[in-house]
Order: C-alpha cells, then sequence, then structure tokens
C-alpha cells in the first residue's frame, strides 16, 4: 500500500505539471490588468513546493522506514490539499479569479490531478495512522 500511494503520487505530481507548464505558457506570472483575476504568488508556488516536500519526504519514508518522515509527509499533503482546494474553490466561486473567457480549461487533467492528489492524501493517512513496524 505504501508502494500504491508513492505511484499514485507520482501520478498527480505529472497531472499538475503538466497543468503548470500550460498555465506559465499562457501567460501564468506575467501581471494582469487587475488583481482579482490571478492566484496570489504563494499559492500558485506554495502548492507544488509543499507537494515536493511532501513527495521527499514520503521516499524517505519508504526507505529508511523511519515513520518520523510518514507523519511529516502527512503534515506536509494536509497543507498541500488544503492549498489546491483553495484553488479549486477560487476557481469554481465566482469565475473572476482563475478562468478566462477564451482559453478552455484541460478538464481531463484538472480532474486526474484533483481525484490522484485526493487518493493520495487518504491513503497517506490511513497508511500513517497504521503503521506497524
Amino acid at each position: 500500500m505504501q508502494l500504491a500511494a508513492l505511484t499514485v503520487w507520482l501520478v498527480s505530481t505529472l497531472a499538475g505539471l503538466y497543468l503548470m507548464i500550460r498555465w506559465l505558457a499562457d501567460g501564468g506570472l506575467r501581471p494582469q490588468a487587475t488583481k482579482v483575476t490571478r492566484y496570489p504568488r504563494t499559492l500558485i508556488v506554495g502548492h507544488p513546493a509543499l507537494a515536493v516536500a511532501g513527495l521527499a519526504l514520503w521516499v524517505a519514508f519508504l526507505l529508511t522506514h523511519d515513520e518520523g518522515y510518514a507523519w511529516a509527509a502527512l503534515v506536509v499533503i494536509t497543507a498541500v490539499a488544503l492549498l489546491g482546494f483553495t484553488m479549486l474553490t477560487r476557481w469554481l466561486g465566482g469565475g473572476r479569479h482563475a478562468r478566462d473567457s477564451g482559453r478552455r480549461r484541460p478538464m481531463a487533467a484538472i480532474l486526474l490531478h484533483g481525484l490522484t492528489g485526493l487518493s493520495t492524501f487518504v491513503l497517506v493517512m490511513l497508511i500513517t495512522t497504521t503503521i506497524r513496524w
């Protein structure tokens, strides 16, 4: 089950990387006319940076079997999930934050990233809270 969590985490990472590349290609961090139309930089940078840190902690857990790494990964992925949920609700909420009138969103990648991210969180939580070494 620990390797399943790693696999799902990697799939989520790849989908997230694809979304970030698309976002950057569409002008991502470029200043926009109104501030309300973009996400805060801390949200945009924090979500993937914490996700990579959590993934590194999970790999450290798998290599060392030190449950401290698993608990740290769980704390970090909880923050990642909350940031991801914040982005999702802002995007769905009023339509002004992340939607561009002329651009289509890669919905399959968004759904894949969200579902695998949620699955990763659940797996890491279940594994971490039931560790018996």
